[in-house]
């Protein structure tokens, strides 16, 4: 994302190191603090930098979605944060981490990190890698209960692709944006999915 974004501070303050979920909790709890409206889906979608038509499996994006079926489900998210991990010919399959809490979300992303820190591996094989691990992932509780398909002809939004070192913390802003039901609601029905 470009230089003039709230990741910024949060990136500088972590540096190299690897931190916390309470360190990232913080960092975003005083952000919020400075600017207290909470991070506005459209004023993420403004960075022009980082806006993509298309995705790529193993990356990570935001974007607007409007739910093929919104009349009959229970409650979709109309921001979603998405690492796609399998295109099809109508849209792509992906693992949406609003459907987590924010701690089981660190938890993945963690994970994810863990096999893809080596710095001496290019970008593409970094993607490689990640795309292969979600498409494990995708089959394995917790994150089971956050894949989700998405159709093509409902995104709403060209996609925000996250630069890699703001995954985790585009997964701790609260800018989940649930139609039908409150996030506690959806996280814990996806609880009981495993």
């Amino acid at each position: 994302m470009s230089d003039n974004n709230l990741f910024k501070d949060i990136r500088i303050k972590r540096g190299d190191t690897e931190k916390s979920y309470r360190w990232y909790q913080d960092q975003i709890r005083n952000l919020l603090r400075k600017n207290p409206v909470s991070p506005n889906s459209r004023d993420l979608l403004k960075d022009v930098d980082h806006l993509r038509n298309i995705i790529i499996p193993g990356k990570m994006y935001l974007f607007l979605y409007d739910a093929k079926h919104k009349d009959t489900l229970p409650y979709w998210d109309m921001f979603p944060l998405v690492l796609p991990f399998r295109k099809v010919e109508d849209g792509f399959y992906g693992i949406n981490l609003h459907y987590l809490s924010y701690p089981l979300r660190f938890k993945l992303l963690e994970t994810l990190n863990k096999n893809t820190i080596n710095k001496a591996l290019t970008e593409d094989a970094k993607i490689k890698i990640s795309w292969e691990m979600l498409l494990t992932m995708s089959r394995i509780a917790p994150v089971k209960a956050c894949v989700k398909h998405y159709l093509t002809d409902h995104v709403e939004s060209r996609f925000l692709n996250i630069p890699h070192p703001d995954w985790v913390t585009a997964a701790m802003l609260p800018v989940e944006r649930f139609v039908g039901a409150s996030k506690e609601k959806v996280w814990r029905d996806s609880r009981r999915m495993f």
